[in-house]
């Protein structure tokens, strides 16, 4: 077997890794690169390799990051199947189409301005049509119910407890007359996160390619993030401001309304507005409710308790879909919490919101989950006193703030722990989905257990499986 690290290799976004095994082309992940935005653009528009050469594709999880150029990849040719869970499926119906939608608006935006300035215009990676066009070649399977994606070829998706749906990637195939198991984390989660079940173990693997996001890193309990999460929303009342919360719209938003909904039924935070801006969010939260497959033993709890039966709904929150109620909200001068997409502030209502706020010191800008390099939203929590947001420059006088104990990633002792519970551990290790420091990190780490052969690869390389 070969592998092909065409993404995620050195950094943590646009994971794609392409296998070959037995001359058959298998992908993992599809998944779009956020950075900066030239170079986004170009690497996200074309495909390292012919999609017409591809046998067969296999999705870990939703998120943009791992699935958003799917439809690059299908209108440039690609006619097999893409398989994931049907939970991975449903969220992706709503965020591939979201994507388009927000590249033509966007493009719409820039497009007038660049008009207006002699600029050349912008094109959107792809429309809204090719999104529906890549969600036909979706075939789902669930948990431990093994599929053949290519002869001689079996998969097995355990629960990676990372977003709704999301799937570690168990690959069993012989080869040289040789049986052989690889195992693909995707996006490993964290145990003990509200809603979701915890990660699933796998008992064992001959090659593992491992996330290492939080490589070095630890996450603190998520008890003390809801007391933080308090705490910030009272300061930010109290000055009459506005909290704007970058999040993403599949599990973070969803966590944070979960936990928004305790504070106030536990009389912890002031009674104040609370939006989630973001149609995204909305359809996703409406996907969450279709899957109480995934649920965890105490939001069922919370659930049956609750008088609505509804762990992501209450009188103080409200759903905004529209763009007109979106401006409005950048109107009112009266203390509210708004959680609007994206989670990176590359794209989406949270730039129109930054915009209108980043430069009054009664805002909040809270971070709850990670900012990749080069993106707003980095360049934000890094201390920079200027960013441009929509072609314009403002100066930040805003207080940022950060939570990490959101992540929705396994810190450095739960991906260590992954590997370390395998009765039979992998001879080669590689990691991928982590910015050097945090992969090095990492490998320090799964070195020190004892697992031999543990690499960082760099974009493009490839490996060769004896």
């Amino acid at each position: 077997m070969q592998i092909q690290f065409w993404g995620a290799a050195r950094t943590v976004t646009g994971s794609m890794h392409l296998l070959t095994i037995n001359g058959q082309r298998l992908l993992l992940d599809c998944g779009l690169y956020q950075g900066k935005r030239e170079i986004a653009n170009e690497r996200n528009a074309r495909l390292p390799f012919d999609p017409k050469s591809i046998d067969a594709v296999v999705l870990s999880h939703a998120h943009m990051d791992h699935a958003g150029v799917l439809p690059v990849l299908t209108k440039n040719g690609y006619t097999g199947h893409i398989y994931c869970t049907s939970a991975t499926r449903d969220l992706a119906g709503v965020m591939l189409r979201d994507s388009a939608n927000i590249q033509e608006n966007d493009a719409a935006y820039l497009n007038k301005r660049n008009a207006q300035r002699g600029l050349p215009l912008v094109r959107p990676i792809y429309t809204e049509a090719d999104a529906v066009q890549s969600l036909k070649h979706f075939v789902a399977y669930e948990y431990h119910r093994p599929f053949e994606p290519l002869p001689g070829v079996r998969v097995t998706f355990r629960d990676a407890g990372h977003i709704l749906g999301s799937a570690a990637v168990i690959i069993d195939y012989e080869e040289n007359r040789k049986q052989r198991r690889l195992v693909f984390t995707g996006d490993l989660g964290r145990k003990r996160l509200p809603i979701l079940r915890d990660p699933e173990s796998v008992d064992r693997a001959d090659v593992l390619i491992t996330e290492g996001t939080y490589g070095g890193r630890h996450h603190a309990p998520i008890e003390d993030v809801r007391e933080e999460l308090a705490q910030i929303i009272i300061d930010t009342y109290e000055r009459k401001g506005i909290v704007i919360i970058p999040a993403f719209a599949v599990g973070r938003t969803q966590e944070i309304v979960y936990d928004l909904q305790r504070l106030v039924a536990d009389n912890r935070i002031p009674r104040l507005p609370i939006y989630v801006d973001s149609p995204l969010a909305i359809n996703v939260t409406e996907v969450f409710r279709l899957h109480p497959e995934c649920y965890d033993d105490e939001i069922r709890a919370f659930i049956n308790s609750d008088p609505d039966g509804d762990a992501f709904g209450f009188s103080m929150l409200t759903y905004v879909r529209s763009a007109d109620r979106s401006k409005e909200l950048n109107e009112s001068k009266e203390p509210a919490v708004i959680i609007a997409a994206s989670g990176m502030c590359e794209a989406g209502r949270v730039l129109h919101h930054l915009k209108h706020h980043i430069e009054d010191p009664r805002t909040t800008i809270l971070f709850v989950g990670y900012q990749a390099e080069n993106t707003l939203g980095r360049k934000i929590l890094d201390g920079w006193e200027r960013v441009r947001i929509l072609g314009d420059e403002f100066e930040v006088r805003a207080r940022v703030k950060r939570l990490d104990g959101y992540s929705g990633h396994g810190d450095h002792d739960d991906l260590v722990g992954f590997a370390r519970e395998m009765v039979k551990r992998p001879d080669k290790t590689f990691i991928v989905h982590a910015e050097v420091e945090s992969a090095q990190a990492l490998q320090a780490g799964l070195q020190k257990i004892g697992l031999p052969g543990v690499a960082i690869p760099d974009r493009g390389e490839r490996a060769l499986i004896d």
